[in-house]
């Protein structure tokens, strides 16, 4: 568990889980999207893609249609099955061009299909695309359950003054300036916010809070 009194981490574009058993097309699309500011995640085949989710739920999800063992189609099914994965995007990779294979594509919970070789500026429209698109959708969706979710936390009046000047960006000492009381008296508070709102860090507690608050 990451103490309250631990910095806020710096945001990045987002996390890329890149699924392909192709060595070279691994490495090219690491070194696009890093070079672009995505954090990447990588599996080799379906199993470990679906492995890879229980830890991480990444922004958006590059996924080869053809693998050995689990395909690319059937792995997309099996994510979209599962309620907390359902809303990542999902674009296919694949050197089948052929309509068949293409509506497979979308008939299994795909939203875009890249024809291989892939082009890396198209790649990274694509990506930036989906991920604008899902994220917005996330929050129309997910707003009133955060807002729920912190009414219901029952904060007192001052755990709702950290929290909310935590949700701004201030540090415990800035907190414990600006609310007269000292960094440990803070620190203590936020303990309590992160037990009653079932977070860990300060990022996330920032994070439903500023949700809420926008």
């Amino acid at each position: 568990m990451q103490s309250p009194l631990e910095p806020l981490a710096t945001p990045d574009r987002g996390t890329v889980l890149v699924v392909d058993d192709a060595p070279e097309t691994l490495r090219l699309l690491c070194d696009t999207l890093e070079a672009s500011g995505y954090t990447v995640l990588v599996a080799r085949d379906g199993e470990t893609a679906i492995k890879r989710l229980g830890y991480v739920l990444p922004d958006a999800i590059l996924l080869d249609g053809v693998m050995p063992g689990v395909s690319g189609f059937e792995t997309c099914q099996r994510i979209k099955a599962e309620p907390a994965w359902a809303h990542i995007p999902v674009i296919f990779m694949t050197g089948l061009a052929e309509t068949e294979h293409i509506v497979a594509g979308f008939d299994c919970g795909g939203v875009d299909y890249v024809v291989k070789p892939v082009r890396e500026a198209e790649i990274l429209a694509r990506l930036h695309t989906h991920t604008r698109n899902a994220r917005m959708s996330r929050l129309g969706m997910d707003r009133e359950s955060r807002n729920e979710r912190v009414t219901d936390a029952k904060l007192t009046p001052r755990e709702t003054e950290v929290l909310s000047w935590l949700a701004k960006g201030k540090t415990n000492r800035d907190i414990s300036e600006i609310l007269s009381m000292s960094p440990r008296t803070v620190n203590k508070h936020l303990e309590h916010v992160f037990e009653k709102l079932g977070v860990e860090t300060r990022s996330a507690a920032a994070a439903l809070a500023s949700s809420v608050m926008a």
